[in-house]
């Protein structure tokens, strides 16, 4: 599919705070654009599909699936799993019809900031930049260790394969976006034949097909049984357990909001982004709902290699419930395959977070809440300040490769801060959504005129926004059972909320915002201007079977 190449220009935000439901760019825009450049919009549909699919594989559907299924049971995995996807799905929609509505760089700060207060747009930017920064450092971390689960890659230092990969995603990201796009549309290629392979061998081997011939069926549901305890015995426990299934699925889906972050630079984003956004429900029935069910079929919850292999923090596919359960009837070629996929998803997430990181802090700036260098782009629209910033942060990985002493324990403290960004970035996604809806009907805009027209709502962004909530003051629940006090663990659970608060209550105060009401929320300033760039997508026609079929897939 062919397109006019186009810029987003400066769809500026800096005066927003005024309220100007103005059509069109002004001159301070214009002047802004021609000083600092502006970003291209250089993703094409298939990046765009396949960036969104990327963003909702990682490595907890390889590996920190396992930690819940020990805990809790296969019934209790495929609830959580299932339930979690209700909610993620519900935030995507919301997220969905604000990002075709307009499409603009960053996206969620800025949303934050024109439909609910600037000091939201604040605290929600900062906390999804040092959420992408951090998570930088987390993923070269974890990269490296899966590196040495083959021996020969044992004798070289850690350290090295940490620069390697530090440079390698910075590169990605310093020339043009079409690099990261074509890079995510690789790396989230092999996830998804990956999973789609293991699913497929998943439903083989449970009916017989394997080197022992052993047909494994629901076994291990019926012993050790569907639903296990967790630290308290009887209905308490099987719930607790349950519980930390949620936990566990809101962790795993970290990144899926990455397609909303690519809107500014995507090319024909009213017609990519609601195509990406509706194939979503798909995606996650597919990858999670389905791969739940398929790892609490593959192996038993109490398995003594898999709790072991968790317990001693074992490297790579090792601590993979994929890997211990297919090991469990003979098959002993896979360890390898899976251990590269895990390689590739955990460069993958660091390429995908320099990238998104780097946009925050663009949005940032357009909002006047981050200095106005952040803006300044290559002339191939990159913002390069921006992304060496984010990709900077990856040293702090070294810190890691020092396994005892001081050094450790700060990565450790750093990884702890963005345990829950995530679910404080989804809950001000539909937060924004909520005010966005309001807008929309005091303005007498036509939610049927709209491109894409999310469903059942408001109801949909009110639940999701009441189950990330409940998510985030009840995430730390094991800190507080008889026993199980442990201060470390209570700041890893509950240190974003003050964070998150102290951002928001320091830009309030330092500049006076004020929390919008609906008549208030700026839903039209720059929509014109965007508007006007549509008809400078034109759509190529297929001309044979073959094009009409990737057309339609992508």
């Amino acid at each position: 599919m062919d397109y006019k190449n186009g810029q987003t220009g400066d769809v500026s935000l800096g005066h927003i705070e005024n309220n100007r439901e103005d059509d069109s760019m002004d001159e301070e825009s214009r002047e802004r654009s021609r000083q600092h450049g502006s970003l291209n919009r250089g993703l094409k549909s298939r990046h765009i599909q396949f960036i969104a699919i990327g963003g909702s594989i990682g490595t907890g559907l390889f590996l920190g699936i396992g930690s819940a299924l020990s805990k809790a049971g296969p019934l209790s995995l495929l609830l959580g799993y299932t339930i979690t996807s209700a909610g993620i799905y519900a935030m995507l929609q919301c997220l969905g019809e604000m990002a075709t509505w307009l499409p603009l760089p960053g996206a969620i700060p800025q949303f934050c900031s024109r439909y609910v207060d600037p000091a939201l747009g604040f605290a929600v930017g900062w906390n999804t930049w040092y959420q992408a920064a951090i998570t930088l450092c987390a993923e070269l971390s974890a990269a490296s260790i899966v590196i040495g689960y083959w021996e020969g890659a044992q004798s070289i230092n850690v350290a090295v394969w940490i620069s390697m990969l530090l440079v390698l995603v910075i590169l990605l990201n310093i020339f043009t976006v079409s690099i990261y796009g074509e890079a995510e549309f690789w790396f989230a290629s092999i996830k998804v034949i990956t999973i789609l392979g293991l699913l497929v061998m998943t439903f083989i081997v449970m009916l017989g097909g394997n080197p022992e011939h052993r047909r494994l069926g629901f076994t291990y549901w019926n012993n050790p049984g569907p639903m296990k305890e967790y630290l308290v015995g009887g209905a308490t426990g099987r719930f607790l357990g349950f519980f930390y299934t949620l936990i566990n699925a809101s962790f795993s889906f970290g990144g899926v909001e990455m397609v909303a972050v690519t809107a500014g630079e995507a090319e024909n984003p009213r017609r990519n982004i609601p195509k990406a956004v509706k194939r979503v429900f798909w995606r996650i029935i597919l990858f999670y709902v389905l791969g739940s069910l398929a790892v609490g079929i593959l192996v038993a919850s109490n398995d003594k290699n898999l709790i072991s292999a968790q317990e001693t923090n074992a490297p790579g596919a090792a601590q993979s419930p994929w890997v211990v359960g297919i090991h469990n009837v003979g098959i002993n070629i896979l360890p390898s395959i899976i251990n590269a996929v895990i390689l590739t998803s955990a460069s993958s997430a660091a390429n995908a977070f320099v990238y998104s990181g780097s946009r925050y802090l663009y949005a940032l700036a357009q909002n006047g809440q981050a200095p106005q260098f952040f803006l300044k782009c290559s002339n191939k629209g990159v913002p390069y300040y921006a992304v060496l910033t984010t990709g900077g942060f990856g040293v702090l990985a070294f810190l890691s490769v020092q396994k005892q002493g001081g050094a450790a324990q700060a990565f450790q403290w750093f990884q702890n801060l963005v345990t829950i960004s995530s679910l404080f970035t989804w809950s001000s996604v539909c937060l924004a959504y909520l005010h966005f809806y309001g807008a929309l009907k005091a303005k007498e805009v036509n939610r049927n005129t709209l491109v894409l027209k999310s469903p059942l709502q408001p109801f949909l962004g009110a639940f999701a926004l009441a189950f990330f909530l409940i998510i985030i003051l009840f995430n730390g629940f094991h800190v507080f059972i008889n026993g199980h006090w442990n201060v470390s663990d209570f700041f890893a659970a509950y240190i974003n909320i003050p964070i998150f608060l102290g951002l928001f209550c320091f830009w309030k105060s330092f500049r006076k915002t004020k929390w919008l009401s609906a008549e208030e929320a700026d839903i039209m300033t720059g929509k014109a201007f965007i508007d006007a760039q549509d008809e400078l997508w034109v759509e190529r026609e297929p001309r044979n079977l073959l094009e009409k079929v990737w057309l339609w897939l992508v």
